[in-house]
């Protein structure tokens, strides 16, 4: 990476020499920078409304970009080693859709892990195409789901050998991490395309004590949210590809679905953030590294709690950790992570990531700071003080294997019928049913309901977790196909 080059931000200054030449705008958007909206001037201020604007010449168009846009990705991609990348302004759904409406078509088979964010199943309700599932382990104790093993791939690749895809999550919401490297080599010597949803790795391009990003393992494309642990604004990500990969292709499905109204907000935060990135990313992560690091000692002091990390690592399920994933097990406190998460917000006005049946996450990144985490540590002591009680018999899973009846894109699409939740075991969804986050599906088009997964869903209701994905909002109801 050239670090000379890595200074530069041309969409950003683009947009500083544009706002200071006071151009007067007969075009969209009509708040006029902010001169129709004052209220929309007083809450984001004028700097920013000025700046939301239309595409224009000078600052380069994100469907077909040729001038600041187009040198703004190819500093994204030279930065995360990768051939090329592309500015996603629908957020890493976006990106994640792309990767697979640019490398499957109908009927074709993609070979994905069950625990794939919700966007993965949606992509394939979109384009047909029929996946795949590699269950992958669950850690018995903690309830979360594994990395995907490479004999399970192999297996799955030689079973169905005319699969044209691998997609894989690296890291889980968790920081569990597979072994990329082997699973790109399986897939590319039996000619399939690899792609990664790398959701929670931005940070993986830009320290040596991170594991493999997916670019470094050869991966074809990686879908990275930089607004998550890279600090850009929120719903702004990066799509990257590989050198074999037919970029203007590729664009050509991006714009399929992506707006022609990109929002200079979200583009130039994707690019000032890459410039932090590449120039002190290394330093601030291992800030970051060393803030969990301890808030993992200090929790795992406390009792009770569990804050996990390198100690998972088996070399197949668990072939790597993110260390910067603050993770930490809660049931023997006998509350579900989502309790803790309640109580943390309601009474101590900690906002954490995602509380779920057994587990919550802090999200630690560039902009914590260590008298945050100690405020976090001394309200967990609290919590174990005036909130512990028996924990038999809670349940534990992240979700439970579900069993594929039909492909998602007929389920979906199919005439159905509402039941009641209660009544349904023995039907075929043709929904989602999730807690979110992390995204994760309890029930997903196609699959068949049982007794278990019912319970699960009634215990996710019942401890809190935002359960969604059906028509019904309350998720008393379920659509189910009809024989």
């Amino acid at each position: 990476m050239n670090k000379a080059r890595q200074e530069r931000a041309p969409l950003y200054e683009a947009l500083e020499a544009f706002r200071k030449k006071r151009i007067v705008p007969f075009d969209v958007p009509g708040h006029k920078r902010g001169r129709g909206n004052p209220q929309l001037v007083e809450l984001l201020g004028e700097k920013c409304v000025g700046i939301d604007v239309n595409s224009m010449k000078p600052l380069d168009d994100l469907c077909h970009p040729s001038s600041v846009i187009r040198e703004a990705e190819e500093l994204a991609a030279e930065a995360f080693g990768a051939a090329h990348s592309f500015f996603m302004v629908g957020g890493t759904t976006s990106a994640v859709q792309s990767m697979i409406l640019s490398c499957s078509m109908e009927d074709e088979k993609v070979i994905v892990p069950r625990n794939v964010h919700k966007s993965v199943i949606n992509s394939l309700i979109l384009n047909g195409a029929i996946p795949i599932y590699v269950n992958p382990e669950v850690e018995p104790k903690l309830g979360i789901s594994l990395g995907m093993e490479p004999k399970k791939l192999l297996q799955a690749v030689e079973d169905n050998p005319d699969a044209v895809a691998v997609i894989v999550n690296n890291p889980t919401y968790y920081g569990i991490c597979s072994d990329l490297k082997s699973i790109v080599d399986i897939a590319h010597s039996h000619g399939m395309k690899v792609l990664v949803d790398e959701a929670h790795g931005t940070h993986f391009s830009f320290s040596d004590k991170l594991p493999l990003s997916a670019m470094q393992a050869g991966a074809d494309m990686a879908a990275v949210s930089m607004h998550k642990s890279g600090g850009s604004l929120t719903q702004s990500s990066l799509l990257l590809l590989n050198a074999d990969m037919n970029v203007d292709y590729v664009r050509q499905i991006i714009n399929l679905t992506q707006t022609t109204s990109s929002s200079y907000l979200l583009t130039s935060s994707l690019d000032i953030t890459r410039r932090n990135l590449a120039l002190n990313g290394e330093a601030q992560f291992e800030k970051v590294i060393n803030m969990a690091k301890y808030a993992r000692e200090e929790i795992n002091d406390i009792g009770d709690y569990y804050a996990y990390g390198t100690e998972l690592i088996n070399g197949t399920s668990v072939f790597d950790f993110d260390v910067t994933k603050l993770a930490i097990y809660t049931r023997d406190l006998g509350l579900a992570g989502i309790e803790v998460y309640d109580i943390l917000r309601d009474e101590y006005d900690i906002q954490v990531e995602l509380g779920d049946i057994s587990n919550m996450l802090a999200y630690l990144s560039i902009g914590d700071r260590l008298q945050d985490i100690e405020r976090l540590v001394g309200a967990l002591d609290d919590i174990r003080r005036l909130y512990k009680r028996d924990p038999s018999g809670m349940l534990s899973a992240e979700y439970l294997p579900p069993k594929v009846s039909v492909s998602p894109r007929q389920a979906f699409y199919s005439d159905k019928e509402s039941l009641p939740l209660k009544e349904s075991a023995g039907k075929i969804c043709t929904e989602f049913v999730m807690c979110y986050p992390p995204g994760i599906p309890i029930l997903a088009p196609g699959e068949l309901i049982t007794r278990d997964i019912i319970e699960y869903i009634e215990y996710a209701k019942e401890k809190g977790c935002s359960v969604q994905g059906t028509e019904d909002f309350a998720v008393n109801y379920i659509n189910v196909l009809t024989r």
